[in-house]
């Protein structure tokens, strides 16, 4: 098959522009506000072959499926394979930009604006692919589906309906176009946010013994959490976990013995370590403190992201390399990890024995930052591996009437 007649498909400058016009949807979460640019889809893949499902999540608030398949197949017994992207973008920030935050400008090779790299340029280019392979008429022996979520910045509220309605359930691999710099990822750390408190007695700031002081019990309580962490194991790509205190609160005045004192704490796991053994453990050491500082505590899980791990010998995750590799030989890629999450937790604890790569556009490093950039020609490289991992898993009919056997003009 000659890849590049599909490739012929793809429009450079409409690419770029579509790209632009997903940048300028302001889609910050909290609120959110995804429907805009689901809607945004909706408009552009109205008069093409591919099946567009809008999916109501909360107000103003949409998951859109996208799907692209041949109605000779059976559905129930063919492959399918989940491009996955999530619409939600973070706050700006107090730090002031330079270039204008959602206006989606270009500056010699890159576009810049929040969302570029995370990631709505991801987005853009599965959307693209699709559409690129349905405009060549190739027929393929599976189906292909784009799955665009909301609410991935904060609680991965988009995915997490995705499951609960069985969307997903067929998926026999799943791709998602998080910034990775167009390198496959296959691992990505978990996440453990936990809200631990400690309640004294207050008393007048003269008389401390009067009182018990919760911010007292709590540095007791963070020595004990400092040296926990030391047992934890590395992952053999992820390296080890990490623990970080976030943020502390306590006290109303200084005059006044504290009776209680919280912090937020951020634990990021690695395959084989148990959140729930975690939060355990934590509360013993909660346990131990309160019952040395006669204090009482509470523990509360404030979100609870699983770890993502696809083994580099899985097929799937070969052929994802295998395919990139062909598109650019003059780099040796080996597949990696990452520490942020993405919806692939929820996935993955849903369909633990689906393949899961990590292949975006964006740069890594840029998510969250003031100023975020994509480089244009990662994200135009993005697409033509999309389409082409597309192919090279699901396959394509014998005889079908395509780009593939003609001239692709």
């Amino acid at each position: 098959m000659d890849i590049q007649k599909v490739f012929k498909y793809v429009d450079k400058d409409d690419a770029i522009q579509f790209l632009k016009s997903l940048i300028q949807i302001n889609t910050i979460n909290p609120p959110g506000g995804e429907k805009a640019l689901a809607d945004k889809i909706s408009q552009r893949l109205e008069n093409t072959g591919l099946m567009v499902q809008a999916d109501i999540v909360e107000k103003d608030r949409e998951n859109l499926i996208v799907s692209y398949s041949n109605a000779e197949i059976s559905p129930d017994d063919s492959k399918r394979l989940i491009f996955s992207g999530h619409f939600d973008i973070v706050p700006v920030g107090n730090v002031e930009w330079t270039y204008p935050v959602f206006e989606g400008r270009q500056d010699g090779e890159r576009i810049y604006g929040r969302g570029s790299s995370d990631m709505k340029s991801g987005v853009a280019a599965m959307i693209i692919a699709m559409e690129c392979i349905e405009k060549a008429g190739i027929k393929l022996n599976g189906i292909l589906q784009f799955v665009g979520t909301v609410g991935e910045e904060v609680d991965c509220l988009g995915s997490k309906t995705v499951v609960k309605k069985g969307q997903i359930d067929q998926a026999s691999a799943i791709v998602i176009s998080e910034p990775t710099s167009n390198q496959p990822v296959i691992a990505h750390k978990g996440v453990l946010w936990l809200k631990i408190s400690m309640f004294g007695k207050t008393a007048h700031g003269s008389m401390p013994l009067e009182g018990i002081n919760a911010i007292l019990a709590m540095n007791q309580f963070m020595n004990e959490l400092n040296n926990y962490i030391l047992q934890y194991d590395e992952h053999e790509i992820l390296g080890g976990s990490t623990l970080n205190i976030g943020m502390i609160n306590g006290g109303v005045g200084t005059n006044v013995v504290p009776d209680e004192c919280s912090i937020t704490i951020d634990i990021r796991t690695v395959p084989g370590q148990s959140h729930t053994e975690i939060t355990e453990n934590i509360k013993q050491l909660a346990q131990k403190v309160s019952e040395k500082m006669n204090v009482s505590f509470g523990i509360e899980v404030l979100n609870d992201m699983g770890c993502v791990y696809t083994p580099a010998d899985d097929p799937f995750i070969e052929l994802g390399i295998k395919t990139a590799q062909s598109l650019n030989s003059k780099e040796d890629l080996k597949p990696g990890g990452v520490n942020y999450y993405t919806d692939g937790s929820i996935y993955k604890a849903h369909l633990p024995e689906v393949p899961i790569l990590i292949y975006g556009p964006g740069e890594p490093k840029q998510a969250h930052q003031p100023d975020e950039w994509v480089e244009i020609q990662k994200y135009l490289d993005s697409i033509q591996y999309y389409i082409a991992l597309a192919i090279d898993y699901l396959g394509v009919q014998e005889g079908t009437n395509s780009a593939l056997d003609s001239d692709g003009d």
